[in-house]
């Protein structure tokens, strides 16, 4: 790959994850469309998301935790199943065209609703122990079959169910990916026995992945109001949503 070609993968990174990492998700939605955009090798890609997931989810956690923003009471009845399914949908390789198809329409149904009408914060209500176990499962379970942290999924249910508030949502979902993350990445590597797949200069990602998760977390938890991350969010969830429908 010349050099030109690679710098603008890297500032593609770099951008994907400041802009994911303001609204408490990884990126790795955006990280494999970008590597496959460039023409990366497709069953070397999913483990390289999986792994700049983890590094910018483990930031985007701590940052919204030291903002105040993180529930644990609210977090751990989602991930309690997740993470296991997200473990054995790592694990499994099926033939998920449509349902990734079915998944990216209601991505963008989400995102022009954010977009159209971000909306006030109002009054949330916690969902029960038993709905939010069933739902985390759900959730792992396509987390670990599209290859990514399932927060792009997490987030809008929780704020159009108002079950959170638009930063504790983010923080939340960042937490859940990370979880998600390494279970999805875990079960690949059981699966896949190997991570020759990686394409040498991947050892870059890292470092621009860590740059911008850090910047835009840090402006999501501490400087940006609901109603921008709202906005952000529906950019994120327009760039999922594409990526499932059209890949």
């Amino acid at each position: 790959m010349p050099d030109t070609e690679f710098l603008l993968v890297c500032a593609s990174l770099l951008v994907v994850a400041f802009l994911y990492s303001a609204v408490g998700h990884a990126g790795a939605s955006g990280y494999i469309a970008v590597l496959t955009l460039f023409g990366f090798a497709a069953e070397g890609i999913r483990p390289v998301a999986l792994m700049l997931n983890i590094l910018v989810a483990t930031i985007g956690t701590i940052q919204f935790a030291r903002a105040g923003h993180f529930s644990w009471k609210l977090f751990w009845p989602f991930a309690v199943v997740a993470f296991p399914l997200a473990y054995f949908g790592g694990y499994v390789t099926l033939p998920t065209h449509w349902l990734k198809v079915l998944i990216g329409i209601v991505l963008l149904a989400s995102a022009v609703r954010f977009l159209i009408t971000p909306g006030p914060e109002t009054e949330v209500r916690p969902p029960s122990t038993g709905v939010a176990v069933a739902v985390g499962g759900g959730l792992g379970l396509l987390a670990g079959l599209t290859g990514t942290g399932g927060g792009i999924f997490l987030t809008p249910i929780l704020i159009f169910m108002k079950w959170s508030r638009t930063k504790q949502a983010s923080a939340v979902s960042a937490a859940f990916i990370l979880v998600n993350s390494i279970a999805g990445l875990a079960g690949f590597a059981t699966n896949a026995g190997t991570f020759s797949l990686l394409p040498a200069n991947a050892v870059w990602f890292p470092v621009v992945a860590v740059a911008g998760g850090a910047a835009g977390s840090y402006l999501g938890s501490r400087k940006l109001d609901a109603t921008i991350i709202k906005r952000l969010l529906a950019v994120v969830l327009t760039i999922a949503g594409l990526k499932l429908v059209l890949t």
